[in-house]
């Protein structure tokens, strides 16, 4: 069974097939989210007035993506401090992602970040400090109550690992010839996939619960579906042409049946439904605030699919048919959109640490 811990990482790099230079999706979604994590960070900041704001951002990954929440989030707590003649806070910022994360091009792009809050002469070296965290959300990654506000975006919908129960008790795959949840899909498996998801979801909140302080706040952003039906799988036309596309080179020879049945993405798309469910169970949080946004898919987004499939796709079935496999994958991602409408569809989740 695949390692997600070290297999799971977006493309690196600023290449032609990088999650820096193919991400147009993700930063609509995060513009689309601002308002909310506007509202949450200023609520924050206007009940405890602190001198020194800890904030981390979860799944962070590459490029230009990765800067964007936290200049975002700088530049409202500065506006609002004007406005008050307040002193601004320093800033304390941790970005984590796993280990197999390309930090490197992330702290490249230091420089320039620190370049431009210097120019703005409100922020300067001594008020922001960036750091790297590496290691899996699902756990957890900071002291006891030593942040103020955590945000995720485009991360959560990922498992800590593939589900298990999708095999029976030979070892034979129950999702035989699929790589995700399809409507053909046994029941076992849609169960199989929500269990993992309520584990890992509990997980991560019941972590935050212990590093984030009393009336601190989180937003979360997920991959999501609108029915509260698990079977339903209008959010998955990404997998399904994927499975697609790999048996299409199983009947041409090019790789063996067994690989593809052994072979489960680990995503799940949760409802509201779900999300608000583990929110109550785990009991750490209460909800201030949830949302459906609908962002518009355009025929482009299937290099970005490349960009964060990758590093799985090759663990399982090796670099070598990688560029054959996007180029087909690509002709039926345009072929479906010229005859699907398909929107991207993502719950924003806010939320204050109970206490």
């Amino acid at each position: 069974m695949m390692e997600v811990k070290q297999v799971l990482h977006m493309n690196g790099g600023v290449g032609d097939t990088s999650y820096a230079n193919n991400s147009v999706v993700q930063k609509t979604i995060l513009t689309k989210g601002m308002p909310i994590l506007e509202d949450a960070i200023l609520d924050l900041y206007c009940t405890t007035f602190p001198k020194k704001l800890s904030i981390a951002d979860l799944g962070c990954s590459s490029g230009p993506n990765t800067l964007f929440v936290i200049s975002h989030i700088i530049d409202t707590i500065k506006m609002k401090c004007r406005e008050l003649n307040h002193p601004l806070p320093e800033f304390q910022m941790f970005l984590n992602d796993l280990p197999g994360n390309d930090f490197n091009t992330v702290f490249s792009y230091l420089p320039g970040f620190y370049e431009r809050l210097n120019e703005e002469k409100q922020v300067g070296l001594g008020q922001c400090f960036v750091a790297g965290v590496a290691g899996s959300f699902y756990g957890r990654l900071f002291p006891s109550e030593s942040l103020h506000f955590i945000h995720s975006s485009n991360s959560l919908h990922w498992l800590s690992q593939v589900p298990q129960g999708l095999q029976n008790e030979m070892g034979i795959s129950l999702n035989k010839g699929k790589i995700h949840i399809e409507k053909t899909s046994p029941p076992n498996v849609f169960r199989a996939y929500l269990a993992q998801f309520q584990r890992d979801f509990y997980l991560f909140l019941k972590s935050r619960s212990e590093e984030v302080i009393g009336g601190g706040r989180m937003v979360l952003t997920f991959s999501g579906r609108r029915s509260s039906d698990a079977s339903s799988t209008e959010c998955y036309f990404q997998w399904e042409l994927i499975t697609q596309t790999l048996n299409d080179m199983v009947s041409q020879g090019v790789m063996e049946q067994d690989k593809v049945d052994s072979f489960n993405i680990p995503y799940y798309a949760p409802s509201i439904q779900e999300l608000e469910a583990i929110v109550e169970i785990e009991g750490s949080f209460s909800v201030d605030r949830i949302e459906i946004m609908e962002i518009d898919i355009s025929t482009s987004g299937a290099k970005g699919i490349r960009a964060v499939t990758e590093s799985m796709l090759v663990d399982q079935f090796g670099a070598a048919i990688m560029d054959d496999l996007f180029r087909t994958y690509e002709q039926k991602y345009v072929e479906y959109l010229s005859n699907n409408k398909s929107n991207h569809i993502s719950l924003v989740l806010s939320m204050t640490r109970k206490g």
